[in-house]
Formats: structure tokens, sequence, C-alpha cells
């Protein structure tokens, strides 16, 4: 791949470090998920336990692997990572990543075809989602069900692209990343223009095939034009509020309402910056934006949506993830950790789980964040 190729994104950016080191690493991010699916799971309350078993826990931006060399798909699925997806507790992976500029549409067609045949290819422990349907039948089955996404739009080269992508399995798309496009602005762009007469489009095109319709990366007008021009409820599937922490990759309140209004759902991430802007930053914060969006807008628009793998940012090799730090703005805020104390490990969502547990959630409410809220928005968006 060439240099001009490159982007700032999470994915072009560690494509860059492709090669030897990225490898020398292997070993022990093996070793890490070979010891993560051995942890007993008797740490955990018994209560704890059985709400995760009985729940359809849906992680709305969940990489199958933070490691973008080609090996990462090719290879076969290890003992270990098998151990590692079975045990988490997790069922449906929305698995999405960040493509842009001019080779945006050959790059999400390549991750499409990647991963779906990695999934293709391990199929004892995955399955492919095209139908809201697919998540329940995942769960029945105890398979790991996953969601094929992409975090920008410059792939839709015109709105017929939409329906291209739509039927070789892409079934939600963020209308912008961090920076501005042809369909509007990113989070982090210093003037925000709100959607362009050619996102109307292909906000339309959207609607039309039922592909869910995400701006958990665009800025405050974008957010809220798109909103406002899709007939449907639309998502922040990885997002927090900025009334808790003011970072501009947040959403304010009045969007979080508007997004509510349309029966919309916000997914909590655990991205550390996102979450709190001092130390310490541990699960217990991530409730609190939990919190604050259902005393807002009430339990039915809150979902999770951690932005990472099961193993998380921290455990990247070394020049990987400072690649990765460098790729962004320094509006970003980047501290030594990118991951949350607590919501750092294969089987986070049992630990969150007993965080809102401890604050009060009945099972029912548990079961709506961990999952039941994003099912019920998916069943309607993708008709």
């Amino acid at each position: 791949m060439s240099d001009s190729s490159l982007r700032l994104t999470r994915r072009r950016t560690l494509q860059a470090m492709a090669g030897a080191l990225a490898a020398l690493a292997l070993p022990e991010t093996q070793t890490a998920q070979a010891a993560a699916a051995q942890e007993p799971k008797s740490k955990y309350p018994t209560k704890v336990l059985d709400l995760v078993q009985r729940s359809l826990v849906i992680d709305m931006l969940a990489p199958l692997k933070l490691d973008f060399r080609p090996e990462a798909y090719a290879l076969p699925l290890s003992d270990s990572e098998a151990a590692m997806f079975r045990s988490c507790g997790i069922t449906g992976f929305h698995n999405s990543v960040g493509v842009g500029g001019a080779s945006a549409y050959e790059d999400a067609l390549q991750f499409i075809a990647a991963w779906s045949g990695f999934v293709g290819r391990n199929t004892h422990v995955f399955s492919l989602v095209g139908k809201a349907g697919d998540l329940d039948a995942a769960k029945a089955k105890q398979k790991i069900a996953v969601i094929m996404g992409l975090q920008n739009a410059d792939e839709f080269r015109e709105p017929k692209d939409v329906k291209a992508f739509y039927e070789l399995g892409l079934r939600c798309a963020q209308l912008t990343y961090n920076t501005q496009n042809l369909i509007g602005s990113g989070s982090t762009e210093r003037v925000d223009g709100g959607i362009s007469d050619y996102g109307v489009e292909i906000i339309k095109a959207m609607n039309e095939v039922g592909m869910l319709i995400d701006v958990s990366h665009s800025g405050d007008k974008t957010t809220l034009d798109a909103i406002e021009l899709s007939p449907k409820p639309i998502a922040f599937t990885h997002s927090n509020c900025r009334a808790l922490n003011n970072h501009p990759r947040l959403k304010t309140d009045e969007a979080i309402r508007k997004l509510a209004a349309k029966g919309g759902v916000m997914g909590i991430t655990g991205v550390r910056m996102f979450v709190k802007d001092k130390e310490p930053t541990t699960v217990e914060d991530i409730v609190d934006h939990i919190d604050h969006v259902v005393k807002l807008v009430g339990i039915d628009h809150v979902g999770i949506g951690s932005d990472c793998d099961l193993m998380g940012y921290d455990h990247m090799p070394p020049d990987q993830y400072k690649q990765l730090k460098a790729g962004y703005k320094a509006s970003y805020a980047f501290r030594d950790k990118i991951d949350t104390d607590g919501f750092d490990h294969p089987r986070k969502v049992y630990d969150l789980t007993a965080a809102l547990i401890r604050r009060g959630y009945s099972d029912s409410n548990i079961q709506a964040i961990l999952g039941g809220n994003f099912r019920r928005l998916l069943g309607i968006t993708w008709t």
C-alpha cells in the first residue's frame, strides 16, 4: 500500500504498521487472550452471570480485532480467540472501522470482503447478520453475531452505491468521521455546515434500503440535521454525554433529546477520554453517562458501544498504539491509557452489569441497556 493512501482514520493508521514489529507482538497478544479466556467466571456474583446469560447483549461498536494486518482476518481463528469470544457474554458485535478519502470505495469493499470471509471461515464461532432476527438466532445457537458497518460514508460515491453496499452486507454507516466530507461535518472540524444537499440524498437512500444511520463522529449541526432529515430513527452507536465531559466528540443534551424523540438509541463508549477528563476513570464513570441519558430521555434510548475490541486499545503493540494516537487532532486529548479501568478486558460486560446492579437498575432495565434497546432500533430501521 502506498504512502499516499494513508488516511487519518483508525484503519488506515493501523495498516501503515503492518510488518515484522506487529508480527513479533502476536505471541504476547495470544498469551493475553488465553489468560482472559481461562479467567474464572466465579469472580462474578450469580446474579450478574445469570443476567448476562439471559440478555441479548449487543455492542454497537466492536471491531472483532484491533489489528489491521492481513494476518488478522486471513489466519484461522485460534483456540484462545474462540474461547475468548465464547466467554465474553456479548452476542452482537458491530464490526466497524473508519475509511475515508480517495480510496474509500476500494477500502470499504476490501474490509467487507475480508471480514465477511473471516466470519464465513469460522462459522463454528461466528454468524453474519443480515436482519434483526439473525441476532436472536445467534443467541439461541450460542454464536457470535457480526454486524458489518463502516464509520464513514465516503464509500458512497453516489446515492445508488448505498443499495450496492447493502447488498454486500453493510448494515450501518456513519455519515461522517471526524472531518468534513461531501455529506456533512465531523466533530473536530472548526466549522460545521450541517448536512449538504448530497447528504440529503444519501440519508434518503439509506432509509429506503434499511441501513442504520450513525452520527457518532459527526459535528453538532450535522448531527441535528441528520436526526431531523431521517424519517426513521438513527443512532449514536458510540458516544457519551458532553454535559459530563466537555469533549467535541460527545453529544449535547439537545442532540440526545432530539435523538430520543425520534426513537433513536445512544451507545455509551468506554474510551477513556470520552468518559472523563481526569483520573481516576473507571467503569462507574461509564455508568454516570448511562444515568445521565436515562434521566434525560428515559431507559429506552441508551445502550452500549464500547468502541474497542475485546482486548482493548491498551493491549495493542506499542508502535501501533503510538501511531494510532498520532492520527488524531490534539482536541482528542489522549492520555496515557485509552481504555477505562474495569472496562478493559474481554469480560467487561460482566463488570458493567455488576455496576448497573449497584446503581439500582432493575433486571429488565439492565437487559434493555445491554442490548434490548438496540435490538428494537435495528428491527425498526432494517426494513
